[in-house]
């Protein structure tokens, strides 16, 4: 299996003077995923956790709604990439196949995968209540994150999604060079333990885009926190789904532009 660093060779320019050596920088690799044979999606990915990647992508773009219509995953190493080989059981591999036959068009949207704009723009579903967080509970979800971004450590050029629980703290994290491969894997991480994200929070070192909103409300996560601003659209996604999204989230504070009634303390007007 192909590694997730890799060492480079490099020149280094510095004001005291110039240098060689060498720098951990994370692999980039096409994984393909294919349903019953069928191609679906080709993302550029870090290779590694591939499996929770297959089931938590299966997941958050609705080919899926549980991993238990699943039958298999195989992983196939070619020489130009990975081919994820996903086996759905009979009736939900039927039922995939009739929605591809009704999907406009080829690629051309520009977003990984997605055939149409109806698909690329649709609508989230809505979340559940959940639990309402104290500031301090968020602040200490985002910072539990850092420590455990083993890869970013070493490379400082990934992205990680994790899954903070209040009775367990941080139980998940997974890292990728997508900010939307990394939540994917998380997602197929949470799943492959019939583990729930209705009640906890999704924590993100990126910044919030449409498609981070809609992949953690498939999984029904109520709310997001993020180092990063979000944009326009995905604060008018996480609106749609009755999601909290909390941004620009520090040691010090934190902003909530949707649906702050799940954070104690905070003003309920709509602030979005």
């Amino acid at each position: 299996m192909s590694r997730p660093v890799v060492r480079a060779s490099r020149s280094i320019y510095r004001v005291a003077g110039d240098a060689r050596g060498e720098r951990a920088i994370p692999e980039e690799t096409a994984v393909a995923f294919t349903f019953n044979t069928a191609s679906y999606a080709v993302m550029m990915a870090t290779p590694q956790d591939l499996e929770d990647f297959a089931v938590g992508f299966s997941l958050t773009e609705g080919v899926i709604s549980s991993r238990d219509a699943i039958d298999s995953v195989e992983i196939v190493e070619e020489d130009i990439g990975i081919e994820l080989r996903i086996w759905l059981k009979a009736p939900h591999a039927a039922e995939l196949l009739g929605r591809r036959r009704k999907m406009a068009g080829p690629t051309g949207c520009g977003l990984c995968g997605i055939e149409s704009l109806v698909e690329a723009m649709r609508l989230p579903p809505k979340v559940q209540e959940g639990l309402v967080f104290t500031p301090d509970q968020i602040m200490t979800a985002i910072d539990s994150l850092f420590p455990l971004q083993v890869l970013n450590q070493e490379t400082r050029a990934v992205h990680a999604a994790g899954f903070w629980d209040p009775a367990r703290g941080l139980i998940a994290v997974r890292e990728d060079v997508g900010r939307h491969n990394a939540l994917d894997k998380l997602a197929g991480a949470l799943a492959r333990e019939y583990a729930t994200a209705q009640q906890g929070i999704v924590v993100l070192t990126s910044r919030v885009s449409v498609e981070m909103v809609q992949k953690s409300a498939a999984i029904g996560a109520p709310m997001i926190v993020a180092v990063s601003a979000p944009t326009a659209l995905a604060v008018r996604m996480a609106e749609a789904a009755d999601m909290t999204l909390v941004a620009i989230a520090r040691k010090d504070g934190f902003e909530v532009f949707t649906h702050p009634h799940r954070v104690k303390g905070v003003l309920t007007s709509h602030v979005a």
